[in-house]
């Protein structure tokens, strides 16, 4: 039997992947820069949390997000 092990850079792709379909970029990238303080290379990864987004979209997540919190 053969036991495929994925590299750390791997699971750390696929994390991200899961954190962006159930975070909002803001909070997905909040959670990456306290996470790994000192570790990591922001510019690396910031490719992939913000593939989808423009900065219309995140400009109107803000006003959501800002929206939201005055509500509470």
């Amino acid at each position: 039997m053969t036991v495929q092990v994925i590299s750390e850079r791997q699971i750390i792709q696929e994390a991200a992947k899961v954190l962006m379909e159930h975070m909002s970029p803001a909070k997905a990238t909040r959670f990456w820069v306290s996470w790994q303080v000192g570790e990591g290379n922001y510019l690396e990864i910031r490719e992939q949390l913000f593939a989808k987004e423009t900065v219309e979209s995140l400009y109107t997540q803000v006003e959501e997000f800002q929206k939201r919190q005055k509500r509470k």
